[in-house]
C-alpha cells in the first residue's frame, strides 16, 4: 500500500504537491487521511424545500454578495441564493477573504441549518461547495477532509475514490486467527466505510474494527517489548537482607503504606530470576525516592551495582545528595557522573573495577567509555525525558539487570496500559505524613498590587518566589517578549533589595544551571522563569509559585508546577493569575483550586482537552493513533490486550516476531525495531 501518489488516476504533479502539505505522501498516508466528520446528502432540496429548523443540504445560485462592519473587529459577509421562488441568507462571521469566491449567477451547494432571523431565513456559518457548470454533487453519507489552502473537497473525494474503484483488496495486518475472532468486515471493506458509508452503523462497526486493529498492534507491540526484556532471563536476587534493614530502620519517618507496598513489588520482582520492568508512579513529594533507595540498596548487599539516570545536571546532584542523606553510614561507595564532573577517568576506572556501588549521572551514564563491573540495577528518572531507546542503551550496559523507571507524572490508569504497556506499575499516592496542601487561588490580572505585597511579605521572611509564564514554539518571540516585560516589572519593584533572575528556553544550558544554581542557593529571590521548570528540580525554601496566562497550560502541567513549591515546612501557596472568559479554562483553573490529587487532575486534563496534548506524549515514541481514541476506547484498548497476550502465549515470542515483522516497521519505525531485533 505504500504506492507513489501519483499511481492513483486524476492525481498529477501539483495535486500531489497539495497532499504534501497536508502530510500525506503515501497512499497509505491517504487511506489513513480519515474525514473529519460528514454531511448527510442522501436528500438534497431545492432552496424552497429546505425545512426550517433542520440542518440540511441545498442546491440554489448565487443573487449577490454583501458585506457590513457593525462593529470594530465585526466583518458579517452575506451571501443571498435563490432558486427563482425562494432565496435565503447564507451569513459567515469575521471571514472577510471569503467575498471573492462568490459571484452572482453561481451554482452552489450549501449545507447547514436554516433558521429565521431578522426577518430573513439564513444558514450561518454553513459548509458550502461552488459548482462548476453542469456539475452534480456527490450524494450519499458524503465525507468532510481538512483542508489546505487552494484545495477543494472534491479533490480529496476524488482521489480516494479512485483508489477505490481501481483496487479490491488490502493487505491484512491482524493474523487470521484474531480476524476471524473480531472481525465482522474485510479490511478493504472497513477503509471504504470509513470514506463513503453506505449507512451510520455500518460506519461504526467499521471505526470499531479499525481501532481495535490498530490498539491490538500497539499492545502486541508493547508486549513484544517486555518479552524480549524477559526472554533473555535476569538476575534473580536472594531477600532482603541486613544493609536494606539498617536502612529502612535508619529513616527517621515511617513508610506509608504506599511505599511499602511499592518497596514489596520490587523485592518480589528483584527474586525473579528475569529482568524487571516496573514503573513506579507517584505524585511529586511523595516520596518515590525512598523506596529507589532501598531497591538500590537491595542490589549492593547482593553483589551488584546500580545506576541511576537524571534528565538534568542539577537533578543528578541533588539526587546524589538524597541517596547519601538516604544511606547515612551505610557502606555503600557512590559517585556522581555528568558532563561537568571533572575525574571521568577515575570515575570510569572505579566503575569497570567494582570499586563504585552506586553511581548517580546523566545521559553521560550511556555514552561510550562507560563500563560496569556487574550492573544489576537500573533507576530512571522522570521517564518521558529519554525515550525508549536510551533506556535500552544503559540496559546494554549490564547483563539484562532490573529497571526501575519513576515518574511523578501522573497518568491516568486508563492511558499507563497504553504507554506504559511494557512496564508493571506500582502507585504512591498517599503523601507523606507532615506536607501541607499548597493553597491555591485563582485570580485575574486586577489583583496585581496585592500580590507584589505579598511575594514581599514572604521574601522578607527568608522565602523565594517562582513566576512562571507560558511560552510555546508558534508564537516564541511574543511570548519571550512578553516573559521580559514581565522580569522588567519585578526588577523595578523589588530591585535592590531582593534579586530577580529569569530563565528561558533560548538560554544555553549552562547559563540556565548558573541561575537555577543561584536559586537554589538564595542568591535570587524571585526567579521568572518560561520553561515548565526543571522537572524534580527541590528548592525547599520556595513557597510560592505564580503562574501568569494559566490559561495556557493544561491541568497536569499546572499540577506539576505547583509541585515545584511546598517541599520544606512552611506553608506554600500557587497563585493561577489569568483573565480568560473561556468557561473550559475557568473550569481548569477552579479544579486546582479544588484538588490536590495529580491522578484526578489527570482524568479531568484527559477529558478537557482530548489525548493530542497528552503529558507531551509526542516524545514517548509511541505512534498516533489515527482511528482510536483513548479515552472513548478504552473497552476495546482492554480487549486488543487480552488478546495481543493470548496469541503471544499460544505462539510465542519467536514466531509471533517473524511473524509480525512487517507490521511492527509499519506502526512503530526504525528506532523500536533495533531495540526489539538487536
Amino acid at each position: 500500500m505504500n504506492e507513489q501518489l501519483q499511481s492513483i488516476k486524476g492525481v498529477g504533479p501539483q495535486r500531489v504537491k497539495q497532499l504534501h502539505k497536508l502530510g500525506i505522501t503515501s497512499v497509505t498516508g491517504l487511506l489513513h487521511y480519515f474525514p473529519r466528520t460528514f454531511e448527510d446528502r442522501r436528500q438534497v432540496y431545492s432552496v424552497h424545500e429546505v425545512p426550517v429548523g433542520e440542518t440540511a443540504g441545498t442546491t440554489g445560485r448565487v443573487v449577490r454578495v454583501s458585506e457590513k462592519r457593525p462593529r470594530p473587529r465585526m466583518h458579517i459577509l452575506t451571501v443571498t441564493v435563490g432558486d427563482g421562488i425562494r432565496q435565503i441568507n447564507l451569513v459567515f462571521f469575521n471571514q472577510a477573504y471569503k467575498k471573492n469566491f462568490y459571484k452572482s449567477g453561481q451554482q452552489i451547494y450549501a449545507y447547514g441549518k436554516l433558521e429565521h432571523a431578522y426577518g430573513n431565513l439564513q444558514m450561518n456559518s454553513p459548509q458550502i461547495e461552488i459548482l462548476e457548470e453542469g456539475q452534480t454533487i456527490d450524494r450519499g453519507i458524503v465525507p468532510v477532509y481538512g483542508l489546505t489552502e487552494g484545495m477543494k473537497q472534491w479533490s480529496i473525494r476524488m482521489a480516494i475514490k479512485n483508489w477505490f474503484d481501481h483496487h479490491q483488496e488490502l493487505e491484512d495486518v491482524l493474523p487470521i486467527e484474531v480476524q476471524r475472532h473480531r472481525c465482522t468486515m474485510s479490511r478493504y471493506d472497513a477503509f471504504k466505510e470509513m470514506h463513503f458509508p453506505t449507512s451510520w452503523e455500518r460506519h461504526q462497526e467499521a471505526r470499531k474494527q479499525l481501532a481495535y486493529e490498530e490498539l491490538w498492534i500497539m499492545q502486541m507491540g508493547l508486549l513484544l517489548l517486555r518479552a524480549h526484556e524477559q526472554v533473555q532471563g535476569g538476575h534473580a536476587m536472594d531477600g532482603n537482607g541486613s544493609l536494606v534493614e539498617r536502612i529502612r530502620s535508619s529513616l527517621p519517618f515511617e513508610l506509608t503504606e504506599d511505599q511499602k507496598k511499592a518497596f514489596a513489588d520490587i523485592a518480589s520482582d528483584m527474586e525473579e530470576p528475569k529482568a524487571m520492568q516496573r514503573l513506579v508512579q507517584g505524585d511529586v513529594g511523595s516520596g518515590k525516592t525512598v523506596v529507589a533507595a532501598l531497591a538500590l540498596a537491595k542490589a549492593v548487599e547482593n553483589g551488584f551495582q546500580g545506576a541511576i539516570m537524571a534528565p538534568t545536571e542539577i537533578l543528578a546532584s541533588q539526587h546524589f545528595e538524597s541517596f547519601q542523606e538516604l544511606f547515612g553510614d551505610a557502606p555503600i561507595r557512590m559517585a556522581l557522573l555528568t558532563g561537568s564532573t571533572k575525574a571521568k577517568q577515575d570515575v570510569y576506572e572505579a566503575l569497570q573495577k567494582g570499586d563504585i556501588d552506586i553511581v548517580v549521572g546523566t545521559h553521560a551514564l550511556i555514552q561510550e567509555g562507560v563500563e560496569f563491573h556487574r550492573l544489576g540495577l537500573i533507576v530512571v528518572d522522570e521517564q518521558h525525558r529519554f525515550g525508549v531507546e536510551q533506556r535500552a542503551k544503559l540496559q546494554r550496559k549490564g547483563d539484562h539487570p532490573h529497571v526501575l523507571i519513576m515518574t511523578a507524572t501522573p497518568i491516568p490508569r486508563t492511558m499507563t496500559l497504553s504507554i506504559y504497556g511494557d512496564l508493571e506499575v506500582s502507585l504512591i499516592k498517599e503523601m507523606p505524613p507532615g506536607r501541607k496542601p499548597v493553597k491555591t487561588y485563582a485570580v485575574d490580572t486586577s489583583y496585581k498590587e496585592r500580590l507584589l505585597h505579598f511575594f514581599e511579605k514572604e521574601m522578607k521572611e527568608g522565602r523565594q518566589v517562582y513566576a512562571v509564564c507560558p511560552l510555546v514554539e508558534e508564537s516564541e518571540k511574543m511570548d519571550l517578549h512578553a516573559a521580559e516585560q514581565i522580569a522588567y516589572e519585578y526588577k523595578e519593584y523589588f530591585e535592590p533589595h531582593y534579586r530577580v533572575g529569569m530563565v528561558h528556553g533560548r538560554m544555553r544550558p549552562k547559563e540556565k544551571e548558573e541561575v537555577m544554581d543561584a536559586f537554589n542557593r538564595r542568591e535570587i529571590h524571585l526567579l521568572v522563569s518560561t520553561t515548565v521548570i526543571e522537572v524534580g528540580v527541590n528548592v525547599p525554601n520556595a513557597t510560592i509559585m505564580c503562574i501568569h496566562d494559566a490559561e495556557r497550560f493544561g491541568l497536569s502541567q499546572l499540577h506539576q508546577l505547583r509541585g515545584r513549591v511546598g517541599r520544606g515546612s512552611a506553608q506554600a501557596y500557587c497563585i493561577l493569575i489569568s483573565d480568560s472568559k473561556n468557561p473550559d479554562s475557568k473550569t481548569r483553573l477552579s479544579l486546582m483550586e479544588q484538588t490536590q490529587d495529580g491522578f484526578e487532575l489527570a482524568e479531568q486534563d484527559l477529558l478537557l482537552r482530548g489525548t493530542g496534548e497528552l503529558f507531551g506524549l509526542s516524545q514517548s515514541g509511541l505512534p498516533d493513533l489515527k482511528v482510536a481514541n483513548i479515552i472513548k476506547d478504552i473497552p476495546i484498548l482492554v480487549e486488543a490486550r487480552e488478546d495481543a497476550n493470548t496469541y503471544l502465549r499460544e505462539k510465542g515470542f519467536v514466531e509471533v516476531q517473524a511473524t509480525l515483522r512487517h507490521q511492527m516497521e509499519a506502526r512503530f519505525g526504525s528506532q523500536y525495531m533495533r531495540i526489539l531485533y538487536s
